[in-house]
């Protein structure tokens, strides 16, 4: 997933994400999200937006399970990847998925559409983040999923890599705060543990927050 949109002081721009998914001939694992697997497993397939899709694993899966999907990253070339992986899983799979080129920090989604509306991994500061998350919960349709994931302020105190900026980290309760507690059921408000491999090759415990809510009808 392409972590960070817009390009103010010390956030990469587009061409900058451009040139990095230039420089690899694949820049991510080519898997879904697993929290994205494990959380839409139970959902009716119906109408998804993958917000910072990346190079696609997420789209693509959602599409490989009934979903019709709305792809909208601000790399050019991370879609294009995206687009020629959907075509290469299948004819049926790329048809389901739209690939939108956005800047999400500007982009208004159109509202109540979306029966998911998926973010894995925006890292941008609060007051990024704050409106974006909120404009992609005005998007999720009554009955509709909203599903944030992020990296876990903890990961600051271990030795994994992550950017030494406490304002690109968020709590569950960080984006439980945004939304309407009249609106919405939260059914998931998670510091999810998995292991990784620091760049010295230790083993290190990090968390996931994971924030899964429901709009009420």
């Amino acid at each position: 997933m392409t972590p960070g949109h817009g390009s103010r002081e010390g956030m990469p721009g587009a061409a900058v994400w451009d040139e990095r998914y230039r420089s690899q001939g694949q820049l991510w694992s080519g898997r879904p999200n697993a929290h994205l697997v494990s959380e839409a497993a139970d959902l009716p397939p119906g109408k998804a937006l993958d917000a910072g899709c990346g190079e696609g694993a997420d789209a693509i899966w959602l599409a490989e399970h009934g979903w019709q999907v709305t792809a909208v990253d601000f790399s050019t070339v991370a879609l294009e990847r995206g687009a020629a992986r959907a075509r290469e899983v299948g004819a049926e799979v790329a048809q389901r998925i739209t690939w939108e080129h956005a800047d999400l920090t500007d982009w208004v989604p159109p509202a109540r559409s979306y029966d998911l509306v998926s973010a894995q991994f925006m890292q941008l500061p609060s007051d990024q983040r704050e409106p974006l998350f909120r404009r992609l919960a005005a998007a999720v349709s009554p009955g509709g999923t909203l599903l944030i994931v992020g990296h876990h302020p903890s990961d600051l105190q271990t030795t994994v890599r992550r950017p030494r900026a406490p304002e690109l980290f968020y709590t569950g309760a960080d984006v439980a705060a945004l939304l309407d507690p009249d609106g919405w059921d939260i059914t998931v408000n998670a510091a999810r543990e998995r292991s990784v491999t620091d760049s010295e090759g230790r083993p290190v415990l990090v968390h996931d927050t994971v924030l899964r809510a429901r709009r009420r009808r």
